[in-house]
């Protein structure tokens, strides 16, 4: 395992995530310095959410066929870009656009920077876990920051936001140049047009498909806790609004240390063990939430909700991409876009239903969708690939053995 690569990756997938949580955390103060309506808000996440999840397979696509390492500074670059000006924009049009050039380099990011992921880390899901954790940890951040920011200086101060991705850039670019001039003083620059070589493996996208059904079964569920937790402490249970909050953060947190187990659980006892188990213990979870006599105890069930929720996160990414190894970006993207978008184009239509039945129809919507995705898990069976896979190894070109990708 290269762990300063590795660590260096997790970093800018902190970093990359942080304006994917910005999108939410921005609409607030949308609403309230430009009066916009619910539904004028619900169309600005949708064009970075919703695009987000379709353009991120394109990548994965560009990724297979070429190395492109440019694309991950690009990524979270573009996805800076997008929110600040999304805060800057004088009209919802232009606001709109930005939210959507936002979601397009949250999307570039993924693919590239998942392969460098796979590739520095080998076999082991502890570091798929640790680079995964980064997101997650980013999205936290965000509306932290984002409170701090436009709190503070209003939307005008936006500009602020786009600090953290330029330091990166840079640091990228400094290391960039350093490995260059250490390892390979003639070479160009990493990754730039270097052809993949993939893996000679067939891909089985019968399973793969199979896999894809399973996440947009967690993905619904998901979304859906995170987007109504809040409301159903409130409303139903009649806590405060620093409990519902307090019950946000905890599943968040609960989320990023499931991430981190799931990842160690897979070494220790295979990749099929913290998938499964991560799904069974989900559904008696978000039933304690649904089905919560008093807001403490939905507090507990959100806690291990969340924990159980990111058990398979990781172990998933890595089986999509042993299930299609000639397609690792494809399958890299695909998963990803997937577990973060399915969820929020399913949203709107459970936010319909809260709104005619109440909040804990819709939950208990969301935990039926959760139960058939726990006995789509059951069923997935797991590919160990041949030690030659580029799993174990970084993608290079055949000319240029030595050729070590930059992060």
């Amino acid at each position: 395992m290269k762990r300063g690569q590795l660590a260096f990756l997790t970093g800018t997938h902190i970093v990359n995530d942080l304006y994917q949580g910005a999108v939410p955390a921005l609409l607030p103060f949308l609403m309230s310095e430009r009066h916009y309506s619910y539904t004028a808000v619900s169309g600005i996440a949708l064009a970075a959410g919703g695009l987000s999840s379709v353009v991120q397979p394109l990548f994965g696509l560009l990724v297979d066929r070429r190395r492109r390492d440019w694309l991950i500074p690009a990524g979270f670059l573009t996805a800076a870009a997008g929110i600040t000006g999304a805060a800057l924009a004088g009209s919802y049009l232009l606001t709109w656009l930005c939210a959507a050039l936002a979601g397009i380099g949250i999307a570039a990011y993924h693919p590239p920077a998942t392969d460098r992921a796979r590739a520095a880390g080998g076999r082991s899901q502890r570091a798929m876990s640790l680079f995964s954790v980064g997101g997650t940890l980013g999205a936290s951040l965000a509306p932290a920051l984002v409170t701090l920011v436009v709190g503070s200086y209003g939307l005008a101060g936006g500009w602020l936001l786009a600090v953290p991705a330029l330091v990166t850039a840079v640091l990228w670019a400094v290391r960039a140049r350093s490995r260059r001039h250490r390892d390979h003083p003639a070479e160009a620059p990493a990754g730039a047009g270097r052809t993949v070589t993939t893996s000679t493996e067939p891909d089985d996208w019968r399973a793969f498909g199979h896999l894809v059904a399973t996440i947009i079964g967690w993905s619904i569920p998901y979304v859906t806790v995170t987007s109504m937790l809040s409301l159903h402490i409130q409303r139903d249970l009649h806590g405060s609004t620093g409990l519902g909050a307090t019950a946000l953060t905890l599943l968040t947190l609960a989320g990023a240390a499931g991430t981190l187990l799931g990842g160690w659980l897979g070494d220790r006892n295979g990749r099929l063990t913290p998938i499964r188990t991560g799904y069974l213990l989900a559904v008696p979870a978000l039933a304690t939430v649904v089905l919560a006599p008093s807001s403490t105890v939905a507090v507990i069930g959100a806690t291990a909700f969340g924990l159980a929720m990111f058990l398979p996160f990781a172990p998933q990414v890595t089986l999509a991409q042993d299930y299609l190894p000639t397609r690792p970006g494809t399958a890299a993207g695909l998963t990803l876009g997937l577990a973060m978008s399915a969820g929020g184009l399913a949203a709107p239509l459970l936010g319909r239903l809260a709104d005619a039945h109440g909040l804990r129809t819709a939950l208990a919507l969301a935990l039926a969708v959760l139960a058939v995705a726990a006995g789509c898990a059951l069923r997935l069976r797991d590919r160990v690939l041949p030690d030659h896979h580029p799993e174990a190894e970084p993608t290079r070109a055949p000319a240029e053995p030595a050729a070590e990708p930059v992060a």
